[in-house]
């Protein structure tokens, strides 16, 4: 599930959004002579000096983080590095000690220290196992399957199918069910402390599954119910295909559960405009309406098995480990601590960071997606 943080906007498509920790490439400084990478030894040193004084308690001496949510900064760009302590100082950042050790720094210090750790050969990277969302997604679902089917297309009249709904959509609704928005079933008892992790992964691997074919209901008439479809298709899609990762596809859905969950927004589901949209529907129009989405054929929402691979293909255009030309001022990933990197995205995702070019390209990853690419960018080698 690539988005998935219920507190986001909805209808933005989550596959043609990039991801890469991108911060302005504007140069720190009026000459090649007032950047890191033209100080002299002795500079270096001072930086050392300033290290020793300011920064050593996190970052050590040796640029290597303290402890988990602290970034490493040995090898990093130093011009990232004096964007970094600027944006601090500017409060753009918010981290209260960092923006007092900012402000008292001067120009020639936050140069040297940039310097400084810039010098130092990067810390190895902890190599550990790269967290998916969709397998771990699939171990989850086998809790589903007896109801849903192993890969979400339900067979049982009346439970709805799981495989190509969209992963926000499906969030929410799980969310409807644990707060009891929604009428108690046994997914009350099933989801009972389900984590978000494993919700938002259990999303992915049922959106990524490819939806059966279904026939013709016994009640309705597709015919009938396609120009009643018509209002439903700017939100739901043509054919009830949802391009919105926020919105359901209709599409092959199971029609006994269709039609109940359109007739129960007449009366328990709470959504103004549904209800709105549904009460002037009398059960025969619903029927019809049901039995033209039933027939039409859906796609699956998202492909979790490369999701990954997409993401950091395009991430590692700006952030891969080439340190031949430190005058970007994007920051180096690879080896940077796993927790860092996981709590610098979801800033940049909840607007907590200031970059609104950042914000837009994270804001539809979902914590499962910002942890699988947290444990790979942390696994990858520093050289």
């Amino acid at each position: 599930m690539r988005a998935i943080p219920t507190n986001q906007k909805p209808g933005l498509p989550m596959k043609h959004l990039l991801l890469a920790m991108f911060l302005s490439v504007a140069l720190i400084g009026c000459s090649d002579e007032g950047t890191p990478e033209k100080q002299s030894a002795a500079d270096i040193r001072a930086g050392g000096t300033v290290a020793d004084k300011e920064c050593k308690g996190c970052h050590g001496l040796d640029g290597k983080g303290a402890a988990a949510g602290i970034p490493n900064l040995a090898g990093q760009r130093g011009r990232y590095l004096m964007a970094s302590l600027k944006e601090y100082k500017d409060g753009v950042r918010v981290h209260a000690a960092l923006r007092a050790i900012a402000a008292n720094m001067s120009e020639a210090d936050t140069r040297a220290v940039a310097a400084f750790y810039a010098s130092l050969p990067p810390i190895p990277a902890v190599k550990g196992s790269v967290f998916s969302p969709y397998e771990n997604g699939k171990v989850v679902a086998a809790t589903c399957a007896r109801c849903h089917g192993e890969d979400g297309n339900s067979k049982t009249p009346g439970t709805p199918s799981l495989a190509a709904q969209q992963p926000r959509y499906f969030v929410a609704a799980t969310q409807e069910y644990l707060t009891g928005a929604r009428e108690t079933s046994p997914m009350h008892t099933l989801l009972r402390g389900i984590s978000n992790l494993d919700m938002e992964s259990v999303s992915l691997y049922f959106a990524s599954q490819a939806p059966a074919q279904r026939s013709a209901p016994p009640i309705g008439d597709p015919a009938a119910g396609e120009p009643r479809t018509a209002v439903c298709g700017g939100c739901h899609g043509s054919h009830g295909v949802s391009t919105d990762s926020a919105t359901p596809s209709l599409a092959g859905q199971d029609p006994q559960y269709l039609a109940r969950a359109i007739k129960a927004y007449r009366t328990t589901r709470k959504h103004d405009l549904m209800r709105r949209l549904v009460a002037d529907l009398s059960d025969q129009d619903i029927d019809n309406v049901v039995a033209f989405y039933v027939t039409q054929k859906s796609k699956p929402a998202e492909n979790g098995q490369t999701l990954l691979k997409e993401i950091t293909d395009k991430c590692n255009r700006c952030h891969a480990g080439d340190r031949e030309n430190p005058a970007l001022a994007i920051p180096i990933i690879n080896g940077q601590d796993k927790d860092y990197l996981t709590l610098a995205l979801r800033a940049y995702r909840d607007d907590k960071r200031g970059n609104s070019m950042m914000h837009n390209m994270s804001m539809p990853y979902s914590d499962s997606i910002i942890e699988s690419i947290a444990s790979y960018y942390a696994g990858q080698p520093t050289r």
